[in-house]
């Protein structure tokens, strides 16, 4: 599946900003979906995922209760809500496309087959 995110930009401390994902080639409705994120310096991050197989939702501590994932299948599109920015939410943002649906298997960076280009976020203080 191909996979296109959007909507990074800049935005102040506090401030929101909503990613999107859009996916075309195979049905996305088989696809796990999830978003990750690489700030300079650091390794890819796993923030947030929903399983195909029953809707279920993961996220990192790290943005649990800021960050909202969700799905319009019939638009074959993904989100990535972020509220409550902070200057270390900073980074490439990824989304991502997994065969896989269970919960141990989606915790797996190597189980994500399918990636799109990143969108930079940058949240200033």
């Amino acid at each position: 599946v191909q996979l296109q995110a959007s909507g990074g930009g800049l935005v102040q401390s506090g401030g929101s900003l909503r990613l999107s994902c859009a996916a075309s080639g195979r049905d996305h409705r088989v696809y796990s979906m999830g978003w990750f994120r690489q700030a300079p310096g650091k390794e890819r991050e796993l923030l947030a995922w929903e399983s195909y197989r029953d809707r279920r939702t993961y996220y990192s501590d790290s943005v649990k209760g800021r960050f909202t994932i969700s799905r319009n299948n019939d638009r074959d599109t993904t989100y990535l809500q972020m509220n409550n920015l902070k200057p270390d939410d900073t980074a490439v943002y990824y989304c991502a496309a997994s065969p896989y649906y269970s919960y141990s298997d989606l915790l797996a960076a190597l189980k994500w087959t399918d990636w799109g280009r990143g969108t930079l976020v940058t949240v200033s203080s």
